[in-house]
């Protein structure tokens, strides 16, 4: 394909021929040819898109649909539109001040043993050799790996009044308690299991974030004169702040998840609300009382608020850590 070019103005004021230029021009590949060619990035993409759209956007939408309603959850039974009345009944739920408060006592439990802890079982793991290091690792990580109704039903066991922890604590005259059924040893027991079960992973977590950081910054603070605290303090615990960082962002949203199947297995938010948290109470509006409006009025309260949560501790994350570049 060839384009005819005009001729140059000052060789054509000068009374010279010209000769018309033509110069080749590259066809333009059609649209859907250009199309095919850019999609085998969004056809590896599809299959984790379609999963999210299916389990996470669609029943959110689903939620958001059915919290102006009011059912049941009995297909032969109708579904009568109450506007926003589901919402404020949310806020009036006898069970919800408790529920808010324990949750918020999970997550300020939880922290030490998933940043503080297991930060230093990393610190402390890393200064083992290769094979002694990992045979730690898997010890700490090992209680991940048990089930949540297994964990649940050796507990049960352990702290039963004629349970092991029991019998320990008569050697030092101590009466048995029933540690699951007291209103003031429910939730400690149940954060303690909690604590127990996922320090493995945050120990993980903290580990791969010190493999990431270059022992070379080590090396030139200890020329300069630095001691071991001052290399942590200055160098190693400043390149761990996204890590730390990322580990306070899952307690905060997965407290309340990793809790709920020892609270249905172990105490089922008892004894009178004293174990329950915003997660249990979603569940129990849901399906113990069969009101799937404000069961879903309630998710999507807690939705937006942990959502509101999650973008304070992005948006903090972002500002405060350093990046080892």
């Amino acid at each position: 394909m060839f384009v005819e070019l005009a001729a140059p103005a000052a060789l054509a004021g000068a009374g010279r021929p010209v000769t018309a230029v033509c110069q080749p021009v590259a066809a333009r590949p059609a649209l859907a040819r250009r199309l095919l060619a850019a999609a085998p990035p969004y056809l590896y993409l599809l299959p984790a898109v379609a999963c999210l759209v299916l389990w996470t956007y669609k029943p959110l939408v689903e939620a958001v649909q059915l919290s102006f309603y009011d059912w049941n959850l009995l297909p032969t039974s109708p579904m009568t539109y109450v506007g926003f009345h589901k919402y404020a009944e949310v806020f009036t739920q006898p069970g919800l001040r408790r529920a808010t408060l324990n949750t918020v006592y999970y997550i300020l439990g939880l922290l030490p043993f998933s940043v503080a802890l297991p930060t230093v079982i990393a610190l402390v793991t890393r200064r083992l050799g290769g094979r002694s290091r990992n045979v730690y690792r898997a010890i700490v990580f090992l209680p991940m790996l048990v089930a949540p109704v297994a964990a649940a039903a050796v507990w049960n066991w352990l702290l039963d009044p004629t349970g092991l922890s029991n019998q320990a604590l008569g050697w030092f005259g101590v009466a048995p308690h029933n540690w699951l059924r007291t209103e003031g040893t429910a939730l400690p027991a149940i954060l303690a299991i909690t604590a127990w079960s996922m320090c493995g992973f945050a120990t993980l977590v903290v580990s791969a974030g010190l493999t990431g950081i270059s022992a070379d910054y080590g090396e030139a603070a200890a020329i300069d004169g630095a001691t071991g605290w001052q290399i942590l303090r200055w160098v190693t615990l400043p390149l761990l702040r996204s890590t730390l960082l990322f580990l306070v962002l899952m307690t905060v949203l997965l407290s309340g998840q990793w809790t709920f199947p020892l609270l249905d297995s172990l105490t089922q938010g008892g004894p009178g609300d004293s174990s329950s948290n915003v997660y249990y109470l979603l569940w129990e509006l849901g399906f113990r009382n069969f009101d799937a409006g404000l069961a879903s009025a309630a998710g999507i309260v807690f939705f937006l608020v942990f959502g509101l949560i999650a973008a304070a501790l992005v948006a903090l994350a972002d500002r405060f850590s350093f990046h080892d570049n």
